[in-house]
């Protein structure tokens, strides 16, 4: 009876760490049976890599912030602006590279602001970074003038959005931002000490962490890493629009939030992230070769954002349960020692 309950128990662990990877695979096969001509082949592959990269990356951004319990929600304007000033900035006179730096350092900046608002002036993150989110609209549109930026483009700049080898350079990009924050939030000193600050501020104020330079450091790097994704949006567009972004902001939070309940569930990670990301994109390829009208991805990643929050909450609390437990037995072990000495 143990047995079986121990095997149980695997199989649940296993689901819940691998479910959206299982989920993916399902996907797939079903989209490949349903439309073996046209799914699963090389252009179609490539299109996802390269048009869902972007949304990747401004998942990661959003990411970053939420390990310590803050949420971005300027991203999605960041990378709106940052399209439009890769394109007008290079139609001045700017070289391409002068511009996607100095595009790279607004986002930086940007995050910079958020950070001071939220850590300093006390501001929720939500309505701090919603206010910046919406003055950078305001700026976009009074930079365009509701008019598209249009500026002949080098080719180094469109090599951005090319390819490498077989591969999309998006693709590419979004993969080592990924092991670079993988490393960031498994290994070094500063993704652990975010976690710690989302899982619990008044152990980190224990320890010593300052909140302030950490939680603005998050942010910093949310806002660069979302400009950066504008410079990428921009060298495939290429035309400035300043409706263009904020489209990103939605799918980029189910993301983060669907990924917390895969790999490492209960908590916002790096890997669940992406491959909730890959989920979200080949369910809308697939129901876009199914012949879906144009309101459904909207529907569907909507109806996702919900479920995710739903799931990540389920999954914290679970995580949260097993720690308590995990306590009580070490605090029991302990006593036992103690009584027996």
């Amino acid at each position: 009876m143990t047995g079986r309950s121990d095997f149980g128990a695997m199989i649940t662990r296993a689901v819940s760490v691998w479910g959206l990877l299982i989920l993916l695979i399902i996907l797939v096969i079903v989209f490949s049976i349903l439309r073996p001509d046209t799914f699963l082949t090389y252009f179609n592959i490539r299109s996802i890599l390269s048009n869902k990269s972007v949304q990747a990356l401004v998942a990661l951004s959003v990411f970053i912030p939420m390990t310590a319990n803050q949420f971005d929600l300027s991203a999605g304007f960041n990378v709106g602006i940052s399209q439009v000033l890769a394109i007008g900035l290079q139609g001045q006179g700017l070289p391409w590279w002068a511009a996607v730096i100095l595009v790279c350092l607004m986002g930086a900046v940007v995050g910079l602001i958020n950070g001071v608002l939220v850590t300093r002036v006390k501001i929720d993150s939500f309505i701090a970074t919603l206010g910046t989110g919406t003055i950078l609209y305001g700026l976009n549109a009074w930079y365009t003038g509701g008019q598209q930026v249009l500026a002949s483009l080098p080719p180094e700049f469109l090599a951005i959005s090319g390819n490498i080898w077989i591969i999309p350079a998006p693709a590419i990009y979004a993969f080592l931002v990924s092991v670079a924050l993988w490393i960031v939030f498994e290994y070094l000193p500063l993704g652990r000490y975010l976690y710690v600050l989302g899982a619990s501020p008044r152990t980190a104020e224990l320890n010593g962490i300052a909140a302030k330079r950490y939680v603005t450091l998050g942010f910093v790097a949310a806002g660069t890493l979302a400009a950066f994704a504008g410079v990428v949006l921009q060298s495939q567009l290429q035309v400035g629009q300043s409706s263009v972004g904020q489209e990103y902001l939605l799918p980029a939070f189910t993301a983060a939030l669907l990924g917390a309940t895969s790999i490492r569930p209960g908590r916002v990670n790096v890997w669940g992230t992406i491959l909730a990301v890959a989920v979200l994109a080949v369910t809308v390829a697939g129901l876009n070769q199914l012949g879906a009208p144009f309101f459904v991805e909207p529907l569907f990643n909507g109806a996702m954002l919900v479920l995710a929050v739903g799931l990540a909450v389920q999954a914290a609390q679970r995580r949260q349960k097993r720690g308590t437990e995990a306590d009580r037995a070490a605090a029991a072990v302990a006593s036992t020692t103690q009584a027996a000495e």
